[in-house]
């Protein structure tokens, strides 16, 4: 049979992949390991089409063939990571990717650059009311966090994902965060999945040094406050 074009989603890829009808559902499991990053044995597959949703599964996937299945053109493939949060590979952490950053004087004497556009066209902090305007968004900001109820101490989750709940820690500035204008909400999370231990660049923001990275600094726009209790991944888990 020819090669069937279906969509592969998972937490952090969506893309149009050609599946090959022969192929094996352990087969299928190892390419899928390449695409969204998640091991064979933590995934759970299944097929979205016109009919509702179908498991891919079986008792000897070395001997099951996806011909088995309704292989539709462009349905979805959906991938679900069946590890704990903790144990899952957090593929927005750049921080460990070297990055090339040049010299701030060797910048500022281009001529082809968006701060030279800037200097031409008086925006940012070379509009002459550029300071009228910093202060007005700043007290934008404040309103935003008290209309949310952002204070340090109270629970919360992040982005609107339950798999990361956590305490404000933390309300205010971070220096050491480039174009930091406004206030951050620093949050320790209640899985170690954040991007650091409660410091940047030296300057502690809260807690003590840590391996685990429990932290992370957001915009309050990001920050969802209220009784969000700790999630538990061993209470659905059966007796042995």
């Amino acid at each position: 049979m020819a090669d069937v074009p279906l969509y592969v989603i998972s937490e952090h890829t969506s893309s149009e992949r050609r599946i090959t009808p022969a192929w094996t559902i352990a087969t299928l499991r190892s390419k899928l390991e390449h695409i969204t990053g998640v091991p064979p044995s933590a995934q759970k597959l299944s097929l979205k089409t016109a009919g509702g949703n179908v498991p891919i599964q079986a008792a000897n996937e070395d001997a099951t063939y996806l011909t088995n299945f309704p292989l539709a053109p462009y349905a979805e493939l959906h991938v679900v990571d069946t590890r704990p949060p903790a144990a899952r590979v957090n593929f927005n952490d750049a921080t460990g990717v070297e990055k090339f950053v040049l010299p701030e004087e060797e910048y500022e004497k281009k001529t082809d650059s968006v701060l030279a556009w800037k200097k031409a066209q008086k925006l940012g902090r070379f509009d002459p009311s550029a300071p009228s305007h910093e202060e007005a968004k700043i007290a934008a900001h404040e309103q935003d966090i008290q209309r949310r109820g952002i204070e340090v101490g109270k629970r919360c989750r992040v982005g609107g994902e339950d798999t990361r709940r956590g305490v404000i820690r933390y309300v205010g500035e971070v220096k050491e965060i480039p174009n930091g204008l406004g206030p951050w909400v620093g949050v320790h999370l209640d899985e170690p999945v954040g991007k650091n231990d409660g410091s940047v660049g030296g300057t502690r923001y809260w807690g003590e040094e840590s391996q685990l990275k429990h932290g992370v600094f957001v915009r309050p726009e990001r920050v969802e406050v209220g009784d969000w209790p700790v999630l538990n991944d061993l209470e659905d888990l059966e007796e042995i």
